[in-house]
Parts: C-alpha cells; sequence; structure tokens
C-alpha cells in the first residue's frame, strides 16, 4: 500500500492502466472531465472511461476494484443506477488516505454503446492511455438534430415558464418562504439559466450550472451570481421580479437569433 503522499492521481492511472491494458476483452481507456477541458487543479476529480465486450462489464469492475485495493483500501463505492445512456454503467470510488476530492468516476462502456462521450464541442479533448484498434472515436455530431433539439427545449421552456413561474408569487403571497425560495432557484432561476447555456452554449444546452462559469460571458455570470444570493424575504421578492424580466429578454433575444 502507497502511503497518502504519493496515491496521486497518476498513480492510480497508471495502475488501472497496469491491470487493464493486457486483457483482450478491454479495448480503450481514457480520461476526461477537467483535464479533458484543460483545467485540471488540486480539487479535480478523476472522470475515466473504460470500453469493453459487451458481457464483461462486470469482469472489468472487478479488475478495477481489485487494482484499486492493491494501492488502498476502497473506503467507499457509489454505483450509479438508471443512466440515459444505453450500455453504460457507473460507479465512484473513495480511496482510504486520499483526498476528499480525489474521487474516481468510473464509466465503463461496452464496445455497442453509441455513446462514447468523445465528441470534442461536448466532452473536451480525451486523453487515451490506450486505444488498442484505434477504432474508439466520437461518432459524428449531428448539427441538424442538435438545432432541432435547441428549438424545442426553447418552446418547452417558454410554454414551463408561462405555466409555473407564477408559483414563486404564490408562496410568497402566502408567506410561505422557504417554498417561495425553493421554486424561485428551481424554476425562475433554472429556466433562466437553461435560456443562457442555448444562446451562450448550445452544446451543453443541458449541463444545467456546471461549467457554467467558464462558458458564458463573465458579465453574464456576475448578474446571473447576484440573482443567486438572496439576502431576506424583501430581497427574494426584487430578485424574483428582476429573474422574470431578465428570462423574458433572454427568450426573446435567443428566438430572435435562432
Amino acid at each position: 500500500m502507497l502511503s497518502k503522499e504519493k496515491l496521486t492521481r497518476n498513480t492510480m492511472i497508471k495502475t488501472l492502466i497496469d491491470a487493464l491494458e493486457p486483457l483482450d476483452y478491454v479495448h480503450a481507456f481514457y480520461e476526461g472531465g477537467a483535464i479533458a477541458f484543460n483545467r485540471l487543479d488540486k480539487w479535480s476529480d478523476i472522470d475515466l472511461y473504460l470500453v469493453v465486450d459487451d458481457d464483461k462489464i462486470d469482469d472489468a469492475f472487478v479488475v478495477v476494484e481489485t487494482a484499486l485495493k492493491s494501492l488502498s483500501p476502497i473506503e467507499q463505492k457509489y454505483a450509479v443506477q438508471q443512466l440515459p445512456w444505453p450500455g453504460v454503467s457507473q460507479a465512484f470510488y473513495k480511496l482510504k488516505g486520499t483526498s476528499d476530492y480525489l474521487l474516481i468516476d468510473l464509466a465503463v462502456l461496452k464496445l455497442s454503446a453509441p455513446e462514447k462521450f468523445l465528441e470534442p464541442r461536448v466532452h473536451g479533448e480525451a486523453t487515451f492511455s490506450f486505444n488498442k484498434s484505434g477504432n474508439i472515436k466520437a461518432a459524428t455530431l449531428d448539427t441538424d438534430a442538435l438545432a432541432k433539439t435547441l428549438d424545442n427545449r426553447l418552446a418547452r421552456l417558454k410554454d414551463r415558464f408561462d405555466m409555473f413561474n407564477i408559483f414563486v408569487q404564490k408562496e410568497i403571497n402566502r408567506g410561505n418562504f422557504i417554498e417561495a425560495l425553493s421554486l424561485y432557484y428551481t424554476l425562475t432561476l433554472g429556466s433562466v439559466v437553461d435560456a443562457l447555456r442555448i444562446k451562450y452554449s448550445p452544446f451543453h444546452h443541458d449541463f444545467k450550472t456546471r461549467y457554467i462559469q467558464y462558458e458564458l460571458p463573465q458579465k453574464i455570470t456576475k448578474k446571473l451570481e447576484g440573482l443567486y444570493f438572496v439576502r431576506d424575504e424583501k430581497d427574494l421578492v426584487e430578485k424574483y421580479r428582476k429573474a422574470t424580466e431578465w428570462f423574458n429578454e433572454i427568450l426573446k433575444e435567443t428566438e430572435g437569433e435562432r
């Protein structure tokens, strides 16, 4: 077992490469996340992708966990349920004695899985540890389908906002400020964020607030931050009004641009 000082992200990845690359049913191993966008820092976790034969998902997890245990005991494992992508299984690992931030986020992909998380405009430039056949690559992005998705998303966003944004005001009127604040974040600001995504970062239109500080103009980000920080009931009323007006402005601008 390695000491905490020696248990670095590079050590973890190298150990997994040594365990996985010799296996015939393993086809590719690569890292995404922060490193794919050149944003790696001391708080980054390790986003790993492993492509294996369709019937070897369980075997691959066993090999990975055995390799990790050779470094340090697995303190916690969290398996993700009901992923939206067919042929993808995901689990998070925390090793004993490591930084709380240095989690391993592992996605094991069936070779037949249509989504490999490699489209650079969506997922950045992945770092391959190995790609045995060279055939593991991003599918061509259907830009026409994306444009249709964005148009539909914008229309539904408008319909949802018109129907439900008033719920915030309803709870303010009742004096139910905890519920009003929760609805303000999910309905009002959630809609503002989705609209800003469509306008400024359409490839990440469904990423919510993830990466938002990197992908929106700084002036827009600061304005959004101001609406997120609510001091009290009076401030909520004022920021709800401002956010509602801003959403309608963004929607009008984006509809015109599209």
